[in-house]
């Protein structure tokens, strides 16, 4: 049934490609990927393999892959992506010597794309446990590990007809989860080589703190206003956003936009609602960003430098359901941070909620609540973004316990 499944999959995507840009760019890809391999990777390489599913993914484990970087100089990365939204934006990267999408989970493309990689290391992180390519990974007796994993009790390893997806766990020498619910979890189905080490994304985010984080378009932009920086938003997100933004433009706030989905159609959809005193990005002028109150980041690869800047954050994702934003970007800037309502699959949230420096609305009544008490209390704004620094502060170490168990 699982095979059929991936087969199913691999024939549903080459239809849906036609209708979907970004489907067809990874149909494409996932064509080009043993090519790649056989160009770049010769037999006689030392290799580590890195696999994440998406651009997320690739953050979290990025404190991790750059220590073994450093650690196997020697050795080429081949890093691979399952969604184009990962591999688009990271296809570049300086931390691997390859970049390739993953092929889809069936029993040759596991053979083939492990023979040709022939990895010494494997690092999944968090999920996209793939049973075929893991399979091999286990028969070869290769070292593979997860990171950041996270479980939850209604995940197919944890149901009776889940066994293959459970099997595949086994792959892994070691899984370090993020918190003692997952733990326990694996434990019921009798994994025990597991420690609970934190989420990797803490050390990544306290990272962006020893970096040069000053973008001279937004200091032109903020100009000593009040900021506020909505970060990977939704139409959800914006539906309560927007009226207001539009009605606070006149009281000395400026405010930063930088949605989820920057195609043409979406950011005219923004223009519109928004109105006059809005600039875009790509069409900024030292002059235009000064004399104008809503800025558009209609661009990539900004938003955990612009988070420096803001006063207050919103984080998108959480009032529809498309998933959560990654809140500690904000927060280790010592930034408020307001989210929406569905959060309940992001533990981070739930925890900082409770720590105070996070707030969750369910409507634009509630978002204009939050939004004025931050506006008019500059004391209650700044102490709860030192609770949000400080909860950064108190949960980074992810990294260390990994690479001690790697390094014994």
């Amino acid at each position: 049934m699982y095979h059929l499944a991936i087969y199913s999959l691999g024939f549903l995507l080459k239809i849906l490609s036609h209708f979907n840009p970004k489907i067809k760019k990874g149909v494409l890809g996932r064509a080009e990927t043993f090519i790649k391999l056989r160009n770049h990777i010769n037999s006689a390489d030392k290799t580590l393999w890195f696999h994440c599913a998406s651009l997320g993914e690739y953050e979290q484990g990025l404190p991790v892959f750059k220590v073994l970087r450093k650690d196997y100089p020697n050795h080429k990365v081949v890093l691979s992506f399952f969604s184009p939204s990962g591999y688009e934006v990271r296809q570049n990267s300086n931390l691997a010597d390859l970049v390739v999408y993953l092929p889809l989970d069936t029993k040759t493309n596991a053979k083939v794309f492990v023979d040709l990689v022939h990895p010494e290391l494997v690092v999944f992180v968090k999920y996209d446990i793939w049973p075929n390519f893991l399979s091999e990974i286990k028969a070869r007796n290769v070292r593979a590990i997860l990171i950041s994993a996270l479980f939850r009790k209604n995940q197919a390893y944890f149901k009776f007809y889940g066994k293959r997806l459970k099997n595949a766990l086994y792959a892994f020498e070691h899984i370090f989860v993020q918190d003692e619910k997952s733990m326990l979890l694996l434990h019921t189905i009798n994994y025990k080589a597991v420690t609970v080490s934190g989420d990797t994304r803490y050390d990544r985010v306290h990272a962006q703190l020893e970096q040069d984080n000053r973008l001279a378009f937004v200091s032109d932009f903020k100009n000593d206003s009040l900021c506020i920086v909505v970060g990977s938003s939704w139409p959800e997100d914006e539906d309560i956003l927007l009226d207001f933004i539009n009605n606070n433009k006149s009281n000395n706030v400026k405010f930063i936009i930088a949605p989820h989905e920057i195609t043409r159609g979406n950011i005219e959809r923004l223009l519109s609602r928004l109105g006059s005193e809005t600039v875009l990005f790509t069409k900024r002028t030292s002059d235009t960003l000064k004399n104008h109150s809503v800025f558009i980041i209609d661009t990539v690869g900004y938003l955990s430098r612009i988070y420096a800047y803001a006063d207050i954050s919103y984080v998108g994702g959480a009032m529809g359901n498309t998933g959560l934003h990654n809140i500690l970007e904000p927060a280790v800037f010592g930034v408020p941070v307001v989210i929406g309502k569905n959060f309940d699959k992001f533990p981070e949230a739930k925890a900082m909620i409770e720590n105070a420096g996070v707030t969750s609305v369910k409507n634009a009544r509630e978002l204009k609540t939050v939004m004025d008490t931050y506006l008019k209390n500059e004391e209650f704004r700044l102490k709860e973004g030192k609770l949000n620094r400080a909860f950064i502060e108190r949960n980074k170490g992810a990294v260390v316990q990994i690479m001690s168990f790697l390094r014994k």
